[in-house]
């Protein structure tokens, strides 16, 4: 028996939060042609939506697909996402929530195992060795320099696109 996708689970558990919470949840979908969206909203093959209970209209979350009625610019469309094409689904307050892998073409009839195997290794991480470090720093602070502290890391949001 194959196992059982846990995505769309995730994605309503991360829905009901967001509403329990009073958050908006915004969807981030991957635009294929397996996806029924305005196409005049999407923007390099992406598109972030508001599935909140006040801008949707018959919200169904399935186990494959996200579907529902919205209006853009006035007028009422009907949305179809497979839940394959979904990027995200996060809070628009905080941007909490959780970010997916990208589907991948040919993922949805899982016949295509093969073809990722024979794709070129996936790039690494490599540490800088720390005399190169060092030196970085020293012309960094040398003289001339900006004296700006350096950027903080830190947790990774997710931005809105819109």
């Amino acid at each position: 028996m194959p196992d059982i996708s846990t995505k769309p689970y995730m994605l309503r558990a991360i829905y009901e939060w967001c509403t329990d919470s009073g958050y908006t949840p915004y969807l981030a979908v991957k635009v294929d042609a397996g996806t029924t969206v305005p196409m005049e909203y999407v923007k390099k093959g992406e598109i972030v939506l508001n599935i909140s209970f006040g801008a949707t209209s018959g919200l169904k979350m399935d186990n494959d697909s996200i579907r529902f009625h919205a209006r853009f610019g006035g007028v009422s469309r009907e949305i179809y996402v497979p839940v394959n094409n979904v990027l995200a689904i996060y809070a628009n307050e905080n941007g909490q929530g959780m970010a997916f892998e990208p589907p991948v073409a040919g993922d949805e009839s899982g016949e295509q195992a093969d073809p990722p195997q024979q794709s070129a290794p996936a790039p690494a991480l490599a540490a800088v060795p720390s005399s190169q470090n060092e030196a970085r720093s020293e012309a960094a602070s040398g003289p001339g320099g900006d004296d700006e502290p350096p950027k903080k890391g830190g947790r990774p949001t997710l931005t809105r696109i819109k």
